[in-house]
């Protein structure tokens, strides 16, 4: 014997109004992201420390239980969902975050109420007999049944054990409309059925009136399993499988198929229509539970005749005493929202700065700053400063007269023409579009863009800061530096010159009549002087090349690598740094998808 009662848990206000103690569910801001907690806008911050799922926060599992308890795993998968979005929302927009927000504040709420009850709506279009399963179920006539449409304008809930206000307060059922089964004598001292079970009658989904509409969209995002009642005539609906269905395929563990009127069918008509359901289910994606698989549960019966209600009441029961319902629909809600940000953070491509790519912008910097060409001057320069000191001195004098004729052709230093700075220019953007390029490559969307933009960034006042590094890594030092055979060949050829000059002051002796005659040796002495000095000069020529030859590559690579570091300041290093970020964020995604 059953009788029926009002929830007693919030009573209504004298008026009709909804009970004060109700939770609206929470909804968006402007932005569309809300205010929850998860909406931290930090870059990279890990959150061990307080959040929505610490353990003092989190339901009666948590609080006073092991924090690697059964859904450990789902705490940590909204933890880095929660760090996902912090992390993401500089670089990603926002409407593309909005569900994972929604995601994280539903679930927020959900696990700060009970855990002990499952909130499971039945749902289905007009005529499919829901207020009559739903009647069923409980066991004596709660939801108003009829031949008039829509029969149910309102969701109406019942539970079978204290302690479900806060769901229903968060479903935003007002007190009026919940109900509880009381059991009677015969069921003292047995655990009752459905213990646990807030059961909740859904209008249409396919009604007329757009506010029945509505309320059934609203409330299926926040129950936490879904009986769907088909009938033999609309079962194959497609607003019912393109709506509904197959965008929660990955619900299947928390979804109940119902074929209810069966017994309109006759024969075998049964079995062939569940079969062609089970079929429809399949191609929309849902996994069914068949052979001890998790997956959707598909049962044919009569509501009316009760054939095949209690073998439901039996999953029912059992599904709620599992008390995982509410866990697997956050976890399909994560995994759902996982997968529509995938193009968001996966492309399925090899990303990041090569090697190659870094050692190719160097290139092109050190071409820009013409790196070889002051390698190549201060070759010269090195060379230049040992035939000056180990050249002949007849030489030397005729250069020193040269330019004493024309000092202007030496003095005056050509400036740099316009159009040669803005090729060199040119080349540093060239550079810098080449390399953020390469960067970006494989990346999503809108980590690809932060890349660029970051490479743009650091090469504004790159050419400036090149020209100055230049100037200053170019500009040869005061003093060259000298190897350790210059003051032997610099001695050679002083010997040289005073052999000469001594050969050519004896001849000039013996031509005035102070010496005796004797053209032999003096001859000889300014032969070897005239011949010594040119081979002392050619000789130390052959052994600069070498030396200058280094000291024009160590020229080159002391000015490569001033510009290599200022590039890699500059742009290598926010590149990277983006790179990184989008590491980061790959890490708590994979993670999301668990």
């Amino acid at each position: 014997m059953t009788a029926v009662t009002e929830h007693t848990d919030h009573a209504e206000h004298a008026d009709g109004t909804e009970p004060a103690g109700r939770v609206d569910p929470p909804g968006d801001d402007a932005d569309g992201f809300g205010g929850g907690p998860w909406d931290d806008g930090l870059i990279a911050r890990r959150v061990a420390d307080s959040g929505v799922f610490d353990v003092e926060d989190a339901p009666d599992q948590y609080a006073h239980g092991d924090e690697h308890g059964p859904d450990a795993e789902l705490v940590d998968r909204l933890e880095a969902l929660r760090e996902l979005v912090g992390l993401s929302r500089a670089r990603v927009d926002g409407a593309a975050l909005a569900e994972a927000g929604h995601v994280l504040d539903q679930a927020a709420a959900r696990r700060r109420l009970s855990h002990r009850h499952t909130v499971v709506a039945i749902a289905g279009a007009t005529g499919s007999g829901k207020s009559t399963l739903f009647n069923a179920l409980a066991g004596v006539p709660l939801s108003e049944t009829g031949l008039r449409r829509p029969t149910t304008s309102a969701p109406i809930a019942c539970s079978w054990t204290d302690g479900a206000a806060g769901l229903l307060d968060r479903l935003g059922i007002p007190g009026r409309l919940r109900r509880r089964p009381l059991q009677g004598q015969g069921t003292q001292g047995v655990e009752a059925p459905l213990k646990g079970l807030v059961l909740v009658d859904l209008p249409d989904h396919d009604s007329a009136a757009v506010e029945h509409r509505e309320q059934v969209d609203r409330i299926l995002e926040l129950v936490d399993a879904v009986i769907w009642v088909v009938d033999p005539e609309k079962y194959a609906d497609a607003m019912l499988h393109e709506r509904y269905l197959r965008p929660l395929a990955g619900h299947a563990e928390v979804t109940f198929v119902v074929l209810n009127q069966v017994d309109r069918l006759p024969g075998e008509a049964a079995d062939l229509v569940l079969d062609d359901l089970r079929r429809l289910l399949d191609e929309d994606g849902i996994a069914l539970g068949e052979h001890g698989e998790p997956g959707a549960t598909v049962l044919s019966l009569s509501a009316l005749t009760g054939d095949g209600v209690d073998e439901l009441r039996e999953s029912l029961d059992q599904f709620t005493r599992e008390q995982g319902a509410a866990a697997r629909r956050i976890a399909a809600d994560i995994d759902a929202a996982a997968l529509r940000l995938r193009p968001v953070y996966a492309t399925g491509r090899k990303s990041g700065l090569s090697e190659d790519a870094r050692e190719e912008f160097t290139d092109r910097l050190a071409d820009a700053v013409g790196a070889e060409a002051a390698g190549q001057a201060a070759e010269r320069a090195w060379r230049r400063n040992a035939n000056k000191a180990c050249g002949t001195p007849w030489l030397r004098l005729w250069h020193w007269c040269e330019g004493r004729r024309a000092p202007s052709a030496t003095l005056t230093v050509r400036p740099a023409p316009s159009d040669e700075e803005a090729t060199a220019r040119q080349r540093v953007e060239h550079a810098v579009r080449i390399v953020g390029e390469r960067a970006s490559a494989g990346l999503p969307g809108p980590w690809g863009q932060a890349v660029r933009e970051a490479a743009t960034r650091g090469a504004e006042g790159l050419p400036e800061a090149l020209d100055d590094l230049a100037v200053s890594a170019g500009s040869p030092p005061p003093r060259l530096p000298r190897p350790g055979w210059w003051p032997v060949a610099v001695l050679a050829q002083i010997s040289m010159t005073i052999i000469q000059v001594i050969g050519g002051l004896w001849l000039l002796g013996q031509i005035v009549g102070v010496l005796d005659p004797n053209l032999g040796v003096p001859v000889l002495l300014m032969l070897c002087g005239i011949v010594g000095g040119p081979c002392v000069e050619w000789s130390c020529r052959m052994a600069a090349k070498g030396p200058a030859r280094r000291y024009g590559l160590d020229a080159e690579r002391r000015l490569r690598e001033a510009a290599a570091g200022c590039g890699r300041a500059r742009v290598l290093d926010p590149v990277a740094a983006e790179l990184l970020r989008y590491r980061e964020v790959r890490e708590q995604y994979v993670k999301v998808t668990g």
